[in-house]
């Protein structure tokens, strides 16, 4: 089979891409909306003139509860992955790999931020997409150097980033004759201007705009798409910086079909008023850029291929073509469907609870109105209607007999739009399960409780937000950090100095293999930090014990492992750098590999200064385990009091409230007739 021309192979991108399109639009695209403008208590469009408008916020209520638990779980270390080795050759790079990794993430590119976005597009949007793309920068420096030797022009020109733009040499002095004759020529001494040429690179992790994402309709996950591709707008500036021909990009710069999309009309509409901004400079125009990645068989040789493709213009242009290895996309949906790539969100698990608890409150707001600015039956003739329109305190109606004003009685709804709302919030609770015990504001679940029981009811009630977290460490959060591994192996040409645990540590991933196992470090059951520091100290007791009694070389614990339970304890407390408190496993291992190497040299007579060293670092260690200790339990008495003074203030507001409910109804009920 011959290979595919361009016209033809340009053609079934375009197909894809208007599939795709199509399949989004009819698909998520209005969901998208709609969720967005629930989350935003937008009003719903049912809405009644002279009646109550207002809007609950259940949706955004929901997302912004689950929010603070997701991003502590997932960033109460730095440490987001690690990499285990495939062999015990491996050990060393995955510890280096796993480093770098999040080292990456969290300093190269704003990994807090980074997570919170991506995790919310997915809880209220059902989709979140981050790109990780490898991005190559060069920097042009201009220095003059004078009076150079030949060994230091040497040393400059060897190396291959530097060149002479000028050169001016200078002879100082004359030659010198020697007595036998020969003649030492007078040293020589170079101005230059030199131009350096630095080129570097880095991994580019951004998060990608839900309608901004196409993949095809029927994939069931990223690995398996045969069609995904991310389109957004980009200038002709910006494209002809990048090495495109400037008359093939303005020739398909203009407005395009996603800038004039409802979803992106919805993100913007609160802070744009006019159409879509379209530059007067030509060289700002917005071009429509799609990063297509497709499998297609374009060489003929009847095997599909994965190639990346990309294309500008409504009409789909193609500027580049080639084959690729990966898809940099990777994707979250917070509820898994079977089979499906984009699962469901949170918010369209609470958006008709919305709905109704909106429609039960305005019910119950206009019923309050009414009583409280109730209408009457005026006996027509009899009333100066006048005096009645007028509502003022002490008032006069003037009537011609007794009786002519009437109240027109209001039926109170109270009693029943109050159990209503209650069994909406026993809704959400069983959909998402958030609810007043699991945020620790329920006064009246709390009292008389014990603290175990509270524990334990907070758990069970934070096993969907675990069950979410899980989902995303298993799928997206997975793939971005393989995905990152993957680019600095093969891109990744020379070695890089970076700051870990306070040491500069040189990184080459050219000696790494291209591919370990993925361990997504997620702390789930946060909630329960308190059951997980005893349980290390437990453990770090034990593990200090085994040392002292069996020796170093025991088979049951090493001192790297000891101090990984001491880091752990660090990093549960609050601390996200345990290096400040605890020596890198690498310098633990640098340090042994030393003693093991003296205590050869000695012989096997025992060391009493390295001894004494030991003993006192075990009684250091001791006295920072009990102060740790102390701490703890200091921090966990100061919660529990502040729990206990949240739990009165609660209670005395709730008495408030119902007294003072109780005299509104007293005072309704008791009003005279006119």
């Amino acid at each position: 089979m011959a290979k595919m021309n361009d016209i033809e192979f340009q053609g079934i991108v375009r197909n894809e891409i208007e599939q795709s399109i199509g399949h989004y639009d009819t698909e998520y695209s209005q969901d998208r909306i709609d969720a967005m403008d629930y989350y935003l208590g937008e009003p719903f469009g049912n809405e009644q003139s002279e009646r109550s408008q207002v809007v609950s916020t259940e949706v955004s209520d929901t997302i912004e509860h689950i929010m603070p638990s997701l991003m502590r779980i997932f960033t109460q270390s730095d440490d987001y992955v690690s990499f285990t080795p495939q062999g015990p050759e491996d050990v060393s790079a995955a510890q280096q790999a796993s480093d770098y990794v999040n080292w990456i993430i969290n300093t190269d590119n704003r990994g807090f931020e980074i997570m919170h976005n991506w995790f919310k597009d997915a809880l209220i949007l059902k989709a979140g997409i981050v790109k990780t793309n490898w991005e190559e920068s060069t920097e042009v420096v201009t220095e003059e150097y004078e009076g150079l030797t030949d060994e230091e022009l040497t040393v400059l020109l060897s190396d291959e980033e530097n060149e002479i733009i000028e050169q001016d040499i200078r002879t100082v002095g004359e030659d010198m004759m020697l007595p036998d004759g020969n003649i030492i020529p007078a040293p020589m001494f170079y101005d230059i201007k030199l131009r350096r040429t630095k080129t570097d690179g880095r991994v580019n992790v951004e998060n990608v705009p839900p309608e901004e994402f196409l993949i095809e309709a029927r994939a069931k996950s990223i690995e398996d798409a045969n069609f995904v591709a991310h389109r957004t707008n980009m200038s002709v500036s910006d494209l002809v910086s990048m090495g495109y021909s400037r008359d093939e990009v303005e020739q398909y710069a203009g407005s395009s079909d996603l800038e004039t999309s409802e979803e992106r009309t919805s993100r913007f509409e609160d802070i744009e008023t006019g159409s879509s901004h379209d530059s007067l400079d030509p060289t700002m125009r917005d071009v429509l850029v799609t990063e297509s990645y497709i499998n297609s068989d374009y060489d003929g040789d009847g095997i599909a291929e994965l190639r990346r493709v990309l294309t500008i213009g409504n009409s789909h242009h193609v500027l580049e073509n080639e084959e690729c290895d990966m898809v940099p996309f990777s994707l979250l949906s917070p509820v898994l469907m079977p089979h499906r790539a984009i699962g469901r969100s949170i918010a369209e698990l609470v958006m008709d609870v919305q709905l109704i608890k909106s429609t039960l409150m305005r019910q119950l707001l206009d019923n309050i109105y009414n009583t409280n600015n109730a209408r009457v039956v005026a006996v027509e003739g009899q009333v100066n209607l006048d005096d009645l329109m007028t509502n003022r305190p002490a008032g006069i109606v003037r009537v011609r007999q007794a009786g002519a004003v009437q109240p027109l009685q209001v039926s109170d709804v109270s009693s029943s739009v109050f159990p209503a709302l209650a069994y909406m919030d026993s809704v959400r609770e069983q959909r998402t399960g958030i609810n007043k015990q699991s945020m620790g504001l329920d006064a009246d679940a709390l009292q008389s409780t014990t603290a175990t029981a509270v524990a334990a009811m907070q758990s069970a009630q934070q096993g969907k937000i675990e069950m979410i977290a899980r989902v995303f460490a298993e799928t997206g959060v997975r793939r971005l950090f393989r995905n990152i591994l993957h680019l600095v192996t093969k891109y990744q040409n020379k070695e890089k100095i970076i700051r870990l645990s306070n040491n500069f540590v040189p990184i080459d991933p050219r000696e790494w293999a291209n591919m370990y196992d993925v361990q997504i470090n997620v702390g789930l059951g946060t909630a329960q930090k308190d059951q997980q520091i005893a349980f290390l100290m437990q453990t770090a007791a034990k593990q200090e014990q085994t040392l002292m009694q069996m020796g170093m070389n025991n088979p049951l614990v090493t001192v790297s492992q000891y101090r990984n339970t001491l880091a752990k304890i660090t990093e549960l407390s609050g601390f996200k750098d345990s290096g400040q408190f605890w020596s890198s496993p690498q310098e633990v291992e640098a340090k042994l590999q030393e003693q093991a190497q003296a205590a050869q040299q000695q012989g096997s007579q025992p060391n009493p200064e390295m001894q004494m060293q030991l003993q006192k670092a075990q009684q250091e260690i001791e006295l920072k385990k009990q102060k740790m200790q102390m701490e703890f339990e200091l921090e966990r008495e100061k919660m529990a009091a502040d729990l206990e003074l949240r739990r009165q203030e609660l209670e005395f507001e709730r008495q408030l409230r119902i007294e003072k409910l109780r005299s509104d109804i007293e005072t309704s009920v008791n009003l005279p007739r006119v």
